[in-house]
C-alpha cells in the first residue's frame, strides 16, 4: 500500500482497482535502473500499423 499509494502518488480508487499483475509491474519499473531504450524503427512501424491514432 506504501508503494501504491505513496510512492506512485496512486489515489486510492486506482490502487483498489489495480491488479496484482499491473502493481508488480509499476514495482519492477520503479526499481529498475536501467532504463529501456527506444524502440527500433521497425518495432515501432509495426506498432504505428497496429495501433493507428485515427
Amino acid at each position: 500500500m506504501a508503494f501504491g499509494l505513496g510512492r506512485l502518488a496512486w489515489p486510492p480508487d486506482r490502487f483498489w482497482a489495480a491488479t496484482p499483475r499491473e502493481i508488480a509491474a509499476a514495482l519492477r519499473a520503479h526499481l529498475d535502473s536501467s532504463r529501456g531504450s527506444a524502440p527500433e524503427r521497425p518495432a515501432l512501424a509495426a506498432l504505428m500499423d497496429a495501433f493507428p491514432d485515427a
